[in-house]
């Protein structure tokens, strides 16, 4: 039998394989509003066999974006925005999932392919928020220290984001705490020098995210599953590590968070990250092991007899793939050949079917 393909289970909702489609910023939006190109996107995978199609990193508010380009889900139009996408991935047999998130000191860059630098006021760019008033690197702007009043209007944002997000038809939602962005910089102390109680021991760095945890788990629907994408180290001496990353899971175990996205870095530009084929594979096997949470493997994970290999070992219960997906929509038809297992093909395909 190959796992793969077989079907995954989180609270009422059953994916129908192992293939989930990893969160991609596309920089495309009109105003965080999605456009024709995300659905073309997002569809494309659906139609492609995926069992989970994730939209982009979507900010919670105009600030939280990575860019001004970025996805985003602060008003009733944006929710709107997003019902065809989620209808047309739905209709193609995959579950529709969103992930939320804000920027924190990352925020206000131009577009990865224009250098993605910093943008000024008069370019469109904003002052970013962050833990403490420390730059994500030299050229990076000074951000704003929050403050308690804050720490609570972004709670509110993430709650009414997700409540949003049921509007708009996902039914899985992640929350992403990893590569940098706000959730991340409270955990880690290369980011977070706070000395009251949302900084410090590992236990108040934990506090913010754990509290955005809380409030969403409350709003968001029961039967269907909640995500968080983690960080599971900085790469980096005295960052962020794995150690304090599975203490982390097992509070968002407690919480009632479902599944752990399984990645790593993001926090500073110069960490040396031994990237290679499931590098980042060992932290989901051994954070299902240790915590005993659903996990997702991500980073370099290409072939369909690797994919395979990590799930039916138990390193994973799902892979999560980004730019093997941007590479090839249909990798899920493909590795199903490769595999030797025989899915239904969308009728409109069928004449190209191998046999």
């Amino acid at each position: 039998m190959i796992t793969l393909f077989t079907p995954f289970k989180l609270r009422n909702i059953q994916f129908k394989n192992r293939i989930f489609v990893s969160p991609m910023c596309q920089y495309s939006s009109d105003d965080g509003l999605p456009t024709d190109w995300h659905l073309v996107h997002l569809g494309s995978r659906a139609v492609g066999g995926a069992a989970l199609v994730m939209v982009e990193a979507t900010a919670v508010s105009p600030e939280g974006r990575i860019s001004p380009w970025d996805s985003g889900i602060w008003s009733d139009k944006h929710a709107d925005g997003f019902k065809r996408i989620t209808t047309f991935v739905k209709a193609h047999g995959a579950t529709p999932g969103i992930q939320l998130a804000h920027a924190g000191r990352k925020a206000s860059t131009d577009l990865p392919w224009r250098g993605g630098r910093p943008l000024t006021k008069d370019e469109g760019g904003w002052q970013p928020l962050a833990p403490s008033p420390i730059p994500f690197y030299s050229l990076s702007p000074m951000p704003r220290e929050m403050g308690t009043r804050d720490i609570e209007e972004i709670t509110s944002q993430f709650v009414t984001a997700a409540k949003r997000s049921v509007e708009a038809g996902f039914e899985v939602l992640e929350l992403h705490m990893a590569h940098g962005y706000l959730c991340h910089e409270f955990l880690s102390p290369l980011s977070n020098k706070r000395e009251d109680e949302w900084g410090g021991a590992l236990e108040r760095r934990e506090r913010f995210p754990l509290k955005v945890a809380k409030a969403v788990r409350e709003v968001w629907p029961e039967q269907w599953p909640l995500f968080v994408r983690i960080s599971c180290t900085d790469w980096v001496e005295g960052g962020w590590n794995f150690s304090q990353s599975l203490d982390f899971c097992r509070r968002l175990k407690e919480l009632g968070i479902d599944f752990i996205d399984c990645s790593s870095g993001g926090m500073v530009k110069d960490a040396v990250i031994p990237a290679g084929p499931g590098f980042q594979t060992p932290f989901s096997a051994a954070i299902r092991r240790e915590v005993g949470i659903p996990t997702g493997a991500v980073g370099y994970i290409t072939d369909p007899v690797q994919a395979e290999q990590i799930v039916a070992t138990g390193q994973a219960d799902a892979v999560l793939m980004a730019r093997e997906m941007l590479r090839s929509p249909y990798w899920p038809l493909h590795a199903a050949k490769a595999l030797s297992v025989d899915i239904p093909w969308p009728n409109q395909y069928k004449l190209a079917k191998p046999n």
